[in-house]
């Protein structure tokens, strides 16, 4: 696999989205869908030809994986460790660690100010190595299945 840097962040976007996102291993087109999973109640007819698309050449698509919760946490976690302003790390850190850690860091940011903007470069960052890492695994599954 062969990927633009502006394919790997739009596939990083998406990702972020909530959408599922396939590589064409034999064109290189890179198609999105809604995930379903994520959006209960979402018109999938909206998303019908693509999903039957993949469905039907399951074999010529690679799928990239989102993020777990486990994954998403501790990106939150390595971003507040990295935060210099003492105050903002102490709040984030204390959010970590509540109830509903998500909602209560996303609170948290999102009253930050400037660091809300590094926030979102930071996330972005990461999962733009996600999908490299992503890349790498993969072709070097082909790379070895090929010399077989």
């Amino acid at each position: 696999m062969k990927l633009t840097e502006k394919q790997i962040e739009e596939i990083a976007d998406n990702l972020d989205c909530g959408m599922r996102c396939f590589y064409n291993l034999k064109t290189g087109e890179i198609k999105t869908i809604l995930n379903f999973d994520s959006w209960i109640g979402a018109d999938e007819g909206l998303w019908e030809e693509e999903s039957k698309e993949i469905d039907d050449n399951w074999g010529d698509y690679f799928e990239f994986c989102g993020l777990d919760s486990h994954e998403s946490f501790q990106i939150m976690a390595d971003f507040a460790e990295s935060v210099e302003d003492n105050s903002l790390q102490n709040k984030l850190i204390n959010a970590l660690n509540k109830r509903k850690p998500f909602q209560n860091f996303k609170w948290q940011i999102d009253n930050s100010g400037v660091f809300r903007q590094q926030w979102f470069d930071y996330k972005k960052m990461r999962y733009i190595h996600w999908i490299k890492e992503q890349i790498d695994l993969n072709n070097k599954k082909f790379e070895k299945h090929r010399f077989r």
